[in-house]
């Protein structure tokens, strides 16, 4: 699945044009793709860097509605942003000052998007199963976020 996957998010993410409107077009397949391939997800989707406030918002998804606006620092999406690493945990309910957009997810996985060592967002994936996520996505997700960067944020 993993060449197939990378072919397939890279072939989705040729068309960008330098401009907002095909990045959001981009990553909205993005996370379509990885919704419908990745087993036992709730949540896959998209947070952007809004530098000004030192926070990330709410980009494109697929799952229940999420939080607009999540801090630096604050919850597992603005950890992974502030740490500028992957942050996986298997209990959400015991992450410190996690932020619960849907109360059916257990497990979370999230990837910062970096660019030239600033974070321009991050790919967050939510399971309603404990522990869902472990290396083997963490090495995915790491690899897909290196895609979109690659072909979005160029």
């Amino acid at each position: 699945m993993n060449d197939f996957l990378w072919d397939r998010l890279s072939s989705l993410l040729e068309a960008w044009d330098g401009s907002m409107l095909l990045r959001f077009a981009g990553l909205a397949n993005a996370s379509s793709l990885l919704f419908c391939e990745l087993e036992d997800v709730n949540w896959v989707g998209f947070y952007l860097t809004d530098e000004f406030n030192r926070s990330l918002v709410v980009g494109p998804f697929q799952g229940n509605v999420a939080c607009i606006r999540i801090p630096f620092g604050r919850g597992v999406c603005g950890t992974a942003a502030e740490r500028k690493e992957p942050v996986v945990v298997p209990d959400v309910r015991c992450f410190p000052g996690h932020i619960a957009c849907d109360t059916a997810s257990r497990s979370e996985i999230v990837v910062p998007l970096v660019k030239d060592g600033a974070v321009v967002g991050v790919l967050d994936c939510d399971s309603a199963s404990l522990g869902r996520f472990a290396e083997t996505e963490k090495d995915l997700l790491s690899r897909c976020a290196d895609v979109v960067v690659e072909k979005l944020f160029s």
